[in-house]
């Protein structure tokens, strides 16, 4: 306990496997978030929408590789959650903090990846719906769409399908923009 708010750590890890490589099938790319939130309770309702709490907090982002493939950045940021039923809204901003233009491997990095991201998540029954928006609100119109379905096949296990477009869906390729397609399994449902 933080005052009235809670302070909580976190890592996230996300490793992108070239299924399609007839070599050995490496991981093309495995991106490191650790982060540290503060989460501070809050009481704000309108219409049946409810914001029971905002996370403030700060993220480190990087692939963990060396020179010319090295990419990093560092944000603080403020999560707005709203609730209302089966469904939930985040709206996401953030502000990079500036590195050295000498040690900036990545100086264009907010031209792709945008200032904020705008996701929500609706479950049906025992299936999930989410979506992903980022856009860099400038006249280019860089940014990404992510649409994610979770349905169950197991009591423990449940599929998972991903569609993504645009940019920035690993630090290596934010430049890039791509369209992919991923499966995968989850012990956990998203709520």
């Amino acid at each position: 306990m933080f005052g009235k708010g809670v302070l909580y750590f976190a890592y996230t890890n996300r490793s992108f496997w070239q299924v399609y490589n007839e070599n050995s099938a490496p991981f093309r790319e495995t991106n490191h978030e650790p982060e540290v939130f503060l989460t501070l309770p809050t009481a704000w309702e309108l219409s049946g929408f409810k914001n029971s709490f905002i996370n403030l907090g700060f993220v480190h982002q990087s692939n963990g590789r060396a020179g010319d493939l090295s990419r990093s950045w560092n944000r603080i940021y403020a999560n707005f959650i709203i609730e209302k039923g089966n469904g939930l809204l985040s709206f996401k901003p953030w502000y990079r903090i500036e590195e050295d233009e000498a040690d900036d491997n990545n100086p264009d990095i907010e031209d792709y990846m945008g200032h904020f991201e705008l996701s929500g998540l609706y479950n049906l029954r025992r299936h999930s719906l989410g979506f992903m928006l980022r856009n860099n609100l400038k006249s280019d119109n860089r940014g990404a769409i992510q649409i994610d379905w979770m349905f169950p096949l197991t009591s423990v296990f449940h599929g998972y399908v991903q569609y993504f477009n645009g940019y920035g869906e690993s630090l290596i390729d934010y430049n890039y923009d791509q369209e992919s397609i991923g499966i995968g399994l989850a012990l956990t449902g998203w709520l």
